[in-house]
């Protein structure tokens, strides 16, 4: 999933409408703490609570407030001169983070494993994510380990008619790892480009569970050791800080590779997703901001990172 400029029209715009909840309570909090005011301690205690109260995390928040206090300090500043120098600072943490997702040619399958809680959206970023590799001349196979729901190997099955993929299934109820297992077996003997696993969704603080997705991976590795190749977390915004704890739980148990985030046009937590660039480090490979498949892009650090504090996006050449 290349990030080569050639995003659907409108994007940007999107993006900004998506994160409009976001976006607005902290363009809105800084607009009332600096209106005709100086940029005094007052001030920058009052932004940096507003920061925490937007999700960016504690330790975030007292960078940036940090980063505006050295601007003007004593001075009157305008609200709009906060934003622009939040957005620019949020975008240099956001920065080393921003990378699509990029397969190795030499890898056939190349094995993406899929994981998160209930209702992040998994099967659904699946088919996203299948349909741009499918629109980039890629093979795609999907696997339906999601076992526990019927509802979920159904909605793959869509999927992979809709962008010509065959789909790996069992019974509802069946080992998962024997799904994960068939899967990589069969994608070597294709020679597909691109393998998908689709997991069940598991509460990151229920030991039997996070038990049972080691497996998929020991299983996974029988068949090829260096795989999965990517172990693609799928994180929910509207889950806030919670967020947090589950990329640290999902980390220690399956080697997370990167970041997708959805749901962003559904919250006002949208600031979390830097919170999770400071504390982690993580590759964020896209983000989310409606159910259409176009939804879906490669994250792009600096239109984010404007787009959460309610400006225009950078004119690119």
């Amino acid at each position: 999933m290349a990030a080569d400029g050639d995003k659907p029209r409108g994007w940007l715009a999107r993006l900004k409408a998506g994160l409009a909840r976001s976006s607005s309570k902290i363009s809105d909090g800084v607009g009332a703490i600096f209106a005709k005011r100086k940029l005094d301690a007052e001030s920058v205690e009052a932004l940096e609570e507003l920061l925490i109260a937007a999700d960016l995390g504690v330790e975030t928040a007292a960078e940036l407030a940090g980063a505006i206090a050295a601007m003007r300090f004593e001075r009157e500043v305008e609200p709009e001169a906060v934003r622009a120098a939040l957005a620019d600072r949020i975008a240099e943490i956001l920065a080393p983070v921003a990378k699509p997702l990029e397969l190795d040619p030499a890898r056939r399958p190349t094995v993406i494993l899929v994981v998160g809680v209930n209702g992040t959206g998994k099967t659904t970023t699946i088919g996203k994510l299948a349909k741009r590799f499918r629109e980039e001349g890629l093979s795609v196979m999907l696997a339906a380990g999601d076992t526990f729901r019927a509802a979920a190997i159904e909605q793959l099955e869509i999927w992979g008619r809709r962008v010509d993929a065959p789909v790996v299934t069992t019974k509802p109820g069946g080992d998962p790892a024997g799904v994960a297992f068939e899967a990589v077996d069969r994608a070597r003997a294709a020679g597909t480009d691109v393998l998908l696993i689709d997991t069940a969704g598991r509460l990151h603080n229920r030991d039997e569970l996070m038990a049972e997705l080691a497996k998929i991976v020991r299983v996974i590795r029988k068949k090829d050791p260096s795989a999965p190749h990517d172990t693609i977390l799928v994180l929910d915004a509207t889950t806030g800080q919670n967020a947090l704890n589950q990329a640290q739980v999902f980390r220690d148990v399956a080697e997370i590779s990167g970041i997708v985030m959805t749901k962003l046009d559904g919250t006002a937590k949208g600031g979390v997703l830097v919170a999770l660039a400071e504390r982690f480090g993580l590759p964020i490979h896209a983000i989310g901001v409606g159910e259409d498949a176009d939804d879906l892009q490669p994250f792009d650090a600096d239109a984010f990172a404007r787009a959460l504090v309610g400006l225009e996006a950078a004119e690119t050449a």
